[in-house]
């Protein structure tokens, strides 16, 4: 055995994986052959000097192979965000302090050399002392030039030590923990709707046996088959066998193993997010097939449809299976508790509901005005009333239709640019409408007792 072979046989690899940053660490012991460390490189991991270590911008299929290859088993990782940026703020601020003994140095040595014009000394040109007096001025010059930049690189520095403790609080921030979550679901889902595409896909083309109906679906673009109309219409291949290769490739998608690691890894990181963040609530509230088909849906269920079975049971249907972490199969039945504890397993948190808004009042004004608040002044102003009929109103752009909300609060009014201004049409302030040809209603009381008042 080579000299080589002997040090390479010696070498330890470590992995770990951080699911704080989604990033994958290679630890040698030795510096790395060239063979695999061209191959560390093609797979995405980058050499960190300061910390000695190969880091992968975020997890990927090929670069946990690559990882358990070279390591054997993949650790967690014992260095949390928090340290490893207190580590490089440490780092960073001894470059500050470096550039500020630089700094400090380079003033000392501009002093120095100032003495030699001190009081106003002046060069003496033609006198055999006037070369060394202009080398003396560059050097004086140049160190003032760099104690100049030594101080500018301290603020820098500093700045940057700054910036990642900032980033660092900012990942660990709940409501950017809670926005990650919602960022890790948008991925499920399109993870899922390959799988859904594929399963919808692969009972469709089952179910096509005749070469025209064959070719229809390809003139239709059907999925797992884009790219097979042109072969069949150019001869190239028969119908039959572009349903064989459409069917196929079904089976592939659905049977990827690098498909399934990306969803179970989506949902370990969401797993992990959720832990981070708290406690799940269990839901408490009623049970709806609404509410169960919002649940799965976020899951990345294929056009869920949920029913009621009885009174405390309640099933969830789709064309395509169900995400294997909701249940198995393309129906699931539960009950009511039964669905609150899937619920808060799967970490989900029914959206709370919208405060109603106040209702829209058609009534008219005794003193022809109506009191609103101005959404942008965030003040109350007095609109003129004018009294319109339905199919009047209907004929104003819907741009420029809305309502407002009365400076009581209790109600809103239509309004709309006044139609009965005389002048440029731009120059018409708005206008609460009263229509005429519609159910009328009652003046509210906060109306009435303020006409009182006045």
């Amino acid at each position: 055995m080579s000299d080589l072979e002997n040090s390479q046989s010696q070498n330890t690899i470590s992995a770990t994986y951080s699911p704080e940053d989604n990033k994958l660490r290679l630890y040698a012991s030795r510096r790395l052959d060239a063979e695999t460390f061209q191959r560390v490189k093609e797979a995405g991991f980058k050499w960190a000097p300061k910390q000695e270590l190969f880091v992968a911008p975020k997890w990927t299929c090929a670069r946990e192979d690559l990882a358990l290859e070279l390591a054997g088993e993949i650790e967690p990782e014992e260095m949390t965000l928090a340290e490893r940026a207190q580590m490089k703020a440490g780092r960073l601020d001894g470059l500050a302090d470096k550039r500020a003994k630089q700094a400090s140095a380079f003033s000392r040595a501009a002093d120095e050399l100032s003495q030699a014009f001190h009081m106003g000394q002046p060069i003496l040109v033609g006198h055999h002392s006037e070369r060394k007096a202009r080398k003396t001025q560059e050097r004086m010059h140049s160190a003032m030039d760099k104690a100049n930049k030594a101080h500018k690189a301290i603020g820098y520095w500093n700045y940057r030590a700054e910036g990642v403790e900032r980033f660092a609080n900012m990942k660990n921030d709940p409501r950017v923990r809670a926005r990650r979550i919602k960022t890790l679901l948008a991925e499920l889902r399109d993870l899922q709707r390959r799988l859904n595409t594929a399963h919808k896909a692969l009972a469709m083309w089952e179910k096509l046996t005749t070469d025209n109906l064959i070719r229809l679906a390809l003139g239709r673009g059907a999925a797992h088959a884009l790219d097979l109309y042109w072969p069949v219409e150019r001869g190239e291949m028969t119908p039959q066998q572009a349903r064989e290769k459409a069917i196929a490739s079904a089976r592939r998608t659905i049977e990827s193993d690098n498909l399934a690691r990306w969803i179970a890894h989506t949902l370990n990181r969401l797993s992990y997010e959720r832990e981070m963040l708290g406690d799940v609530p269990r839901f408490t509230g009623e049970i709806t097939p609404t509410l169960l088909q919002m649940f799965v849906r976020e899951h990345g269920a294929d056009k869920p449809k949920g029913a009621k079975v009885d009174a405390d049971l309640f099933t969830v249907e789709c064309d395509a299976p169900l995400p294997a972490h909701i249940a198995q199969g393309c129906s699931v039945e539960l009950s009511g508790d039964e669905w609150r504890d899937l619920m808060q397993s799967c970490g989900y948190v029914p959206p709370a509901k919208k405060p109603e808004k106040p209702p829209i009042l058609n009534f008219k004004a005794p003193s022809g005005k109506i009191s609103v608040v101005n959404p942008w002044q965030r003040e109350a102003e007095e609109l003129p009333q004018v009294e319109l009929t339905k199919a009047e109103y209907a004929k104003i752009y819907s741009e420029q239709r809305g309502t407002r909300l009365s400076s009581c609060g209790g109600f809103r009014v239509r309004i709309a640019p006044n139609p009965k201004h005389e002048g440029p049409r731009y120059m018409a302030g708005w206008a609460a409408i009263f229509i005429t040809d519609q159910k009328q209603h009652e003046v509210p009381e906060s109306v009435r007792e303020v006409e009182a008042a006045e």
